[in-house]
């Protein structure tokens, strides 16, 4: 009796969900839902033996945290090829029309959010995977079960066994307005807009946290081995019947005018939109000719997203204020009256520098035109000068720092000003501490920029040696925290002490080191000590390393407060030496490579496989490169240098042949025309006049993520 009210209740539940989150046509009361849910979790809270991990009450979500463990997606979410132009998509689609013949196309809205893998057997949410690098994603399963609008179970009949379906994860509007005005209320940094809270907010540790921030999911493309059918159009029209929730606004389109025509009236409607949408996804609708059409590389050929142009606001500058970075860097920031802006209220906006600012003859209370840089970054692109009013003063560039009053100061060739204060100005302190615990620096988990802030001002450090003194009976009582987060940072602090000299080396935040400098450094010196006695001259025998870089590097190890706090990291046991590293084979050796543009693995991946070779990477095209590795996407100015100065342009197949790894990945080939490493992501849409065939659509596919 007792597991047939249970197995009752989720049913029950199950059905008002999705009338509630998807259909938005409730049939009960707020109140009634709720006291149908209160007495499941009182049920399932006495009888343990009947949990079920897909039960509707997992949607509260957890307070216990999880590490996220990384899964090799069966299909690989690859990339989809974008344009600005309408000539480009003309182009596109005359193409596929000379290569396929005539062929139906769906056109669909581009939701701005962060893409999502959810794998369903025998009816039943089993894992949802994030994008991660398109062939590995993080496993975020126990927080996409909190979102109300993801099935946990399948409703109707004829889903196959084992399928996938992608989608986006979004935050609408609405709860992006009220998580940014919760955090502003309790002093916390706002989110600066809907794709970033969704994407932070899906990776919270604490799936209460995300079950708390309305998030919502728009599935747009099936993928699996025997899926029943022929069509993109005719697959969402069944993913909605099976209860995933499938965006309306999609539709077919027989040709190029009736494409124009879906893009031109999103391109004003999408301002009454409840969520974000930076453009309009094109794909063909037949997965025959998918099929033949292909892939290149990185992409599939018979799918494209046009972009919207960035909107423009016009609003109020009402002042301008500094922010001091790490290497003591000072950038200016615009102050606005709130404006609407692409979906969101834009209050801030950089000025980039001085030069930029004159350039501008920007002045507080000017009105000034405003728009977001690929719909993200707010930038001031010009001033109203009718409107500026009659009073108004050039604007007078700051010569002390905002934050220790320290004299400015420029260098030579560099459009910033700096505060030479390293040792005494603390967002600088903060700026290198969190640079230090960086991932690919030393990789101190648990440990964010509040935390820092908070032991900073609460003394406990006072740059990044004083972390390696740290006891956890320090930290547990600090806001926040808790004993089992402190223990957890200290372990973390002391696994540290493993990570390899180069990685250590870019953690010192030395000036205009970078990853790859700090890597070339520590092979050609392989210890901290050779690095600190070698002379200028010496620096810049190394590869990647000029003049600027070594005076940088010979001003570091000069200043004694920073050769003390060496001497500290020293007694804490971090690497100061380069280990040996063995090779798989010298198939590469005494060759120098350029890795650029986009592959089936990452870059970080193709550069390794080089090193594991013998190979060299290099950063810049020039006449000590031997091969250039050409992916997608790649800028047409490196590829036009490489050809003049005659280097050898490799593709990834060419290049995994080198390297004895051409049979990966491999290319099994879906029933919807997807390699079982290439899936492609699905379509939502919706249009000007309503859809043919009576068919739901699909959310959309992001840019760089999912076709």
């Amino acid at each position: 009796m007792i597991r047939e009210r249970i197995e009752e209740l989720r049913r029950l539940l199950d059905y008002h969900n999705h009338k509630y989150y998807v259909e938005n046509a409730p049939e009960i009361s707020d109140f009634e839902f709720d006291t149908l849910m209160h007495e499941l979790q009182r049920l399932e809270a006495e009888h343990p033996e009947y949990a079920d991990p897909n039960s509707p009450s997992v949607r509260v979500g957890s307070d216990l945290c999880a590490e996220f463990r990384t899964v090799r997606h069966r299909y690989a979410m690859l990339s989809l090829g974008n344009t600005y132009s309408l000539e480009e998509l003309h182009e596109f689609l005359d193409r596929i029309e000379r290569e396929a013949g005539p062929t139906d196309y769906v056109c669909e809205l581009k939701f701005d959010g962060t893409a999502i893998s959810l794998t369903y057997e025998e009816g039943q949410l089993v894992q949802a995977l994030t994008r991660g690098d398109g062939v590995e994603g993080d496993d975020v399963t126990a927080n996409v079960r909190t979102i109300r609008s993801v099935p946990l179970r399948l409703r109707g009949e004829g889903w196959p066994a084992l399928f996938e379906i992608r989608g986006e994860i979004l935050m609408p509007y609405a709860s992006f307005d009220r998580l940014n005005a919760e955090r502003e209320a309790n002093g916390e940094p706002l989110f600066a807009n809907p794709r970033n809270a969704a994407a932070g907010t899906l990776k919270q540790q604490a799936s209460a946290v995300v079950a708390r921030r309305g998030l919502d999911c728009t599935l747009y493309q099936l993928a699996g081995d025997n899926l029943p059918f022929t069509t993109h159009w005719e697959s969402l029209a069944k993913a909605r019947e099976w209860g995933f929730k499938v965006s309306e606004h999609m539709r077919i389109c027989h040709d190029t005018a009736q494409i124009d025509e879906f893009i031109a009236y999103w391109d004003e409607a999408r301002r009454q939109l409840p969520f974000p949408t930076d453009g309009v996804v094109i794909k063909v609708n037949d997965f025959a000719v998918r099929r033949q059409l292909g892939f290149t590389a990185k992409a599939p050929k018979w799918a494209v997203a046009y972009k919207f142009k960035a909107e423009q606001a016009l609003t109020r500058l009402e002042s301008i204020s500094f922010q001091v970075g790490r290497t003591g860097a000072v950038t200016p920031v615009a102050n606005l009256e709130p404006v609407l802006l692409a979906g969101t209220t834009v209050r801030r906006a950089t000025l980039h520098n001085a030069e930029q600012m004159a350039l501008l003859d920007i002045r507080p209370g000017d009105m000034v035109y405003v728009e977001k840089g690929g719909e993200i970054i707010p930038k001031i692109t010009g001033v109203e000068l009718a409107q500026r009013p009659a009073d108004s003063l050039p604007f007078r560039y700051i010569d002390r720092c905002p934050e220790c009053g320290t004299p400015l100061v420029r260098y030579e060739g560099e459009a910033k000003h700096y505060c030479p204060n390293q040792s005494g100005c603390r967002p600088q302190i903060i700026g290198r501490m969190l640079h230090f615990i960086r991932r690919k620096a030393m990789d101190i988990e648990g440990l964010g920029e509040e935390t820092v802030e908070l032991l900073y001002d609460n003394g406990l450090v006072h740059d990044i040696s004083d972390l390696y003194d740290l006891q956890a009976g320090q930290l547990a009582p600090l806001p926040r925290l808790g004993e089992k987060s402190a223990d957890n940072i200290i372990r973390s602090i002391r696994r540290s002490t493993e990570v390899p000299f180069r990685r250590v080396l870019f953690g010192l935040g030395i000036r205009f080191v970078g990853e790859t400098t700090a890597k070339y450094l520590a092979e050609h010196f392989r210890s901290l000590d050779a690095v600190m006695a070698a002379s200028r001259e010496e620096l810049v025998e190394a590869d990647e390393v000029g003049e600027k870089i070594a005076d940088a590097i010979r001003e570091y190890f000069a200043d004694a407060e920073n050769l003390r706090i060496i001497g500290r990291l020293r007694q804490a046991g971090l690497q100061f030496e380069e280990a040996a590293r063995e090779l798989a084979s010298e198939a590469l050796a005494g060759r120098s490579f350029v890795v650029s543009g986009r592959f089936t693995r990452s870059r970080d991946e193709m550069k390794e496989l080089i090193e594991l070779h013998g190979g060299r990477n290099l950063a810049a095209v020039s006449g000590n490169v031997d091969y250039l590795v050409a992916g997608e996407k790649m800028g047409p100015a490196k590829l036009k240098k490489a050809e003049k100065l005659g280097i050898r342009i490799l593709s990834e197949e060419e290049f995994l042949r080198m390297v004895g790894e051409a049979d990966a990945p491999s290319e099994r080939i879906s029933q919807t025309g997807l390699p079982e490493e290439r899936p492609e992501p699905a379509a939502p849409t919706a249009g000007p006049r309503p859809q043919e065939g009576a068919a739901p659509a699909s959310g959309s596919a992001r840019e760089q993520e999912l076709f």
